[in-house]
């Protein structure tokens, strides 16, 4: 019986959905990396836990995930999952309002930091021995549906569906399984607005439920502990009542 525990790297782990899961995963006695810029909140997340281990980063810049991934590998020799959960949101605007920097910040973080980090993981689970591992893919329901004023990241999420399509295509042939988790108002400070009312596709301003950030996790920890031989290729989670379903 291997007793080595699982390992796995988590994105954007200093705040919201990514340090809740960086948190459940420890729970269970995974060893776990945390991707984040921000030194002090990746500190916090981790809560003095062995387990843990603090990569500070910025995902878009490739040779600091290099670095980071290249940390881990140092320490673990193995990587189990990636969960590619750091993202950006800006305020809503139609896209003759949206500054141009402002599209770059989203797409440099959402799309472009993924890719360089199933890149870095990709890579690393090909090489090792046994080979293989599990990528999942934060889309968001944005991955399907868009938001008023939502153009830079309903176009990052959209993107990152055919990221995780393509990622789950070419890892077939090395054991690598690739899936996407779609999750709709889990109750962080990056959603906490839309408790207050936020634009509707009617034009309207209302408030919408969110569900706890801890289903979130539950639901990545099923993906992730499932045998190399299944996937989720999408699994979307939201609050039962969210304008998702015909929305607009």
């Amino acid at each position: 019986m291997n007793l080595t525990p699982k390992t796995i790297i988590v994105t954007g782990a200093g705040s919201g959905i990514g340090r809740c899961v960086a948190r459940a995963f420890l729970a269970e006695g995974w060893r776990v990396g945390l991707i984040g810029r921000r030194h002090g909140a990746l500190v916090d997340t981790a809560d003095g836990h062995q387990s843990a281990l603090i990569l500070t980063c910025d995902v878009a810049n490739e040779a600091a995930v290099a670095a980071g991934f290249e940390t881990a590998r140092a320490a673990w020799g193995r990587l189990d999952v990636l969960f590619n959960n750091a993202g950006i949101f800006i305020p809503a605007a139609t896209i003759d309002e949206t500054r141009v920097a402002d599209w770059r910040a989203v797409i440099d973080i959402n799309l472009t930091g993924s890719f360089l980090c199933a890149r870095a993981g990709f890579g690393w689970m090909r090489a090792q021995t046994p080979q293989g591992g599990r990528i999942i893919n934060n889309g968001s329901i944005s991955a399907y549906v868009p938001r008023p004023g939502s153009a830079p990241y309903t176009a990052s999420k959209h993107a990152i569906t055919g990221l995780t399509r393509s990622i789950s295509l070419d890892g077939r042939v090395f054991n690598i399984a690739c899936g996407q988790i779609d999750i709709g108002n889990a109750a962080t400070d990056m959603a906490a607005p839309m408790a207050k009312g936020v634009p509707q596709a009617d034009g309207q301003i209302k408030p919408e439920p969110l569900m706890d950030v801890s289903h979130v996790a539950a639901a990545v920890l099923h993906m992730a502990m499932l045998p190399a031989g299944a996937n989720i290729q999408n699994l979307t989670i939201m609050a039962t009542n969210m304008p998702f379903v015909g929305r607009g």
